[in-house]
């Protein structure tokens, strides 16, 4: 009687335990591992942002290049005008006619200050050692009007230049030989106003 009572409940608790068995398992939950489809939107919104952000600094970076290369061509463009503007030019022994290689000179300078009407300019003359001071400051005074002729011939206005003869007195080359007298008989040309708006052409 007793082992019938203890059966019972083992009995049952392996029946229980046997269908709990034999009965299908719950299924698990499958959670997504990739990227949700608004998270792939919205990396493709920002990869999107950020290569129009970096095309506009891109852009902006090569108009500064663009802008600076401009700048600095400018910048030549007028170091070389105002080296054709006061490029030194020569006379011969006792002369002022303008020579064929001055007069060269002299007309490279014609477009630049034609271009550049602020420009002024003062023309220097110079002379050798020989012959007395006074002669010298005389054949000086020729030289830089003679210069200065040239120029208003071509439509140069004449209140723009002025001129001072210097004679003898600041040689650009010391001593008693050609050489030295030929770096002497000479006319130098200084800008007076103006040299920071020189219009260089084209």
């Amino acid at each position: 009687m007793i082992h019938r009572r203890l059966m019972v409940p083992a009995v049952a608790a392996l029946m229980v335990l046997a269908a709990a068995c034999g009965s299908d398992p719950e299924p698990e939950e499958i959670v997504p591992t990739g990227r949700s489809p608004q998270e792939i939107a919205d990396s493709i919104r920002a990869d999107s942002l950020a290569r129009a952000e970096q095309a506009r600094l891109d852009s902006i970076a090569a108009a500064e290049r663009a802008a600076a290369a401009e700048r600095a061509e400018m910048e030549q463009r007028m170091a070389r005008a105002r080296e054709t503007l006061t490029q030194t030019i020569y006379f011969d022994y006792d002369e002022a006619a303008i020579t064929t290689q001055a007069e060269q000179r002299l007309r490279a300078k014609l477009d630049i200050l034609r271009n550049s009407p602020a420009v002024r300019i003062r023309i220097e003359g110079h002379a050798d050692e020989r012959g007395t001071n006074e002669y010298n400051i005389a054949l000086g005074n020729r030289r830089a009007e003679s210069v200065r002729q040239f120029l208003t011939g071509f439509g140069i206005d004449e209140n723009r230049i002025s001129i001072v003869s210097y004679g003898e007195d600041q040689p650009a080359m010391m001593g008693s030989t050609e050489t030295a007298w030929r770096q002497n008989r000479r006319a130098e040309f200084v800008i007076t106003a103006g040299a920071d708006q020189i219009n260089p052409g084209m």
